[in-house]
């Protein structure tokens, strides 16, 4: 038997149409049942008239309870009291699971929705975000593609433990001290040397402790290395790829945003070129504010959004001072204070989305770096963790550089979801590890 889906129905007015799906809502008025039914496209209500079906049918829509999947077969009509104008009077209707009832009611307390996210998922929001979250991935993938990109897979175990290894996961590996990856950069870099382009798609672990409303313990991180890239090639191509993602969402994913409230506007306005200003110019625009900052201060939730809680479109903050930036960032020669690094701030205040750089890619510079650090954090490098790392310099090194973009922070942004924990199916935050 060929079933159609809930969004199908209104096209196939007058015909015989099957359909699978769960109880979305129900209820029962003079003799007919009505049942609104979901699928993954959507919604269609149902009638079951008591005089019209036999009575192990009309039992079978009595019975069903929300969230009970089922089957139904019947005939399209055209009726305005029903929620998409369509509805299906059904002549079949019975039961796959009618199961327990369902602990999500229409009031509830985040954190109840929290507990029972393996349920909520298949909420009519949730469902929403996740498809958009699909095709998110997909849109990155195709622009990285057709740039000519290769997708690679790092691992994410490591013994490189970032900058310092104060925010990652530690773990047992066999008896050695290994970490759950905080980016699969370094990994990316060696690969540049035989792909020259290349991104990876995968999970990074940050241990920060923090509670905002931005930050996830495990996330979706995408990262881009590419020789021969300066600084403003990168942003060139970042500014691209942000504003192709958002051509996309908007040509192909209009019933989607619609159902989650997105303004189509604002994301048409995302387009190329994107605002560039110096760190030091964003400290005088905060300071502007009422901000009562001084150099080498980081920005914070706060910060970032008093930065851009005007704009339309993100900005590039340029020019970071070197003791916020990591090791493997070169000195700008233009002001030895600052790195060739930037950062691509999301508008309306959602905060940093990408964070990117120039890699040092001369032995001697990086060793000196290493150097630097140690003193500048008063810590200690186990050098031998990064032998392989410091290889990379020693046969043919080139120039190059590349990003990180939080997939969920991007998300979040777009879809203007007041939290990051609804733009990843199951989140992992300081508090959360469960379901």
């Amino acid at each position: 038997m060929a079933y159609s889906h809930a969004s199908e129905v209104p096209q196939k007015l007058g015909k015989e149409v099957s359909l699978r799906g769960w109880v979305y809502r129900k209820r029962e008025s003079g003799g007919i049942i009505f049942i609104i039914v979901r699928d993954r496209t959507g919604t269609i209500q149902a009638s079951i008239k008591k005089d019209n079906v036999d009575a192990k049918t009309w039992k079978a829509a009595q019975d069903a309870i929300i969230e009970s999947s089922v089957e139904l077969k019947g005939s399209v009509k055209k009726d305005e009291r029903a929620p998409s104008g369509y509805e299906i009077e059904g002549s079949v209707f019975k039961t796959i699971s009618i199961g327990e009832p369902y602990p999500i009611t229409e009031y509830q307390s985040t954190e109840l929705l929290l507990d029972k996210r393996h349920l909520w998922l298949r909420s009519v929001k949730m469902t929403n975000i996740m498809k958009l979250r699909s095709y998110f991935f997909r849109y990155l993938r195709k622009f990285h593609d057709g740039k000519g990109f290769y997708e690679i897979t790092p691992p994410l175990i490591t013994r490189s433990a970032g900058e310092t290894g104060a925010d990652m996961f530690p773990i047992d590996y066999f008896g050695q001290e290994a970490f759950l990856t905080e980016s699969s950069q370094q990994y990316a870099e060696a690969m540049i040397y035989s792909l020259e382009k290349v991104y990876t798609f995968a999970p990074s672990y940050r241990a920060e402790k923090s509670r905002t409303v931005k930050h996830l313990a495990e996330y979706w991180h995408l990262e881009m290395e590419a020789a021969h890239y300066n600084l403003d090639k990168l942003m060139k191509f970042e500014e691209e790829m942000v504003s192709y993602v958002a051509g996309q969402l908007v040509k192909n994913n209009e019933d989607e945003l619609k159902q989650l409230n997105v303004d189509m506007e604002s994301l048409k306005r995302i387009r190329a070129p994107f605002k560039r200003i110096t760190y030091e110019q964003a400290l005088e625009i905060l300071n502007q504010k009422g901000k009562n900052l001084k150099w080498g201060d980081d920005f914070g939730v706060d910060e970032e959004r008093l930065l851009t809680e005007e704009e339309e479109k993100p900005v590039f903050v340029m020019y970071w001072p070197r003791e916020l930036k990591a090791f493997y960032q070169p000195i700008n020669p233009k002001d030895e204070r600052t790195t060739m690094s930037v950062d691509l701030q999301a508008p309306h205040g959602h905060g940093e989305i990408i964070g990117a750089s120039e890699r040092i890619w001369k032995y001697d510079e990086l060793m000196q770096r290493f150097k630097e650090f140690e003193i500048a954090k008063n810590i200690k490098f186990n050098m031998a963790n990064y032998e392989w790392y410091i290889d990379l310099r020693r046969y043919g090194s080139v120039p190059h550089a590349g990003y990180g973009l939080g997939t969920e922070r991007l998300i979040k942004w777009m879809l203007n979801l007041d939290h990051i924990r609804d733009a990843i199916p199951f989140p992992r935050m300081i508090n959360r590890v469960y379901p």
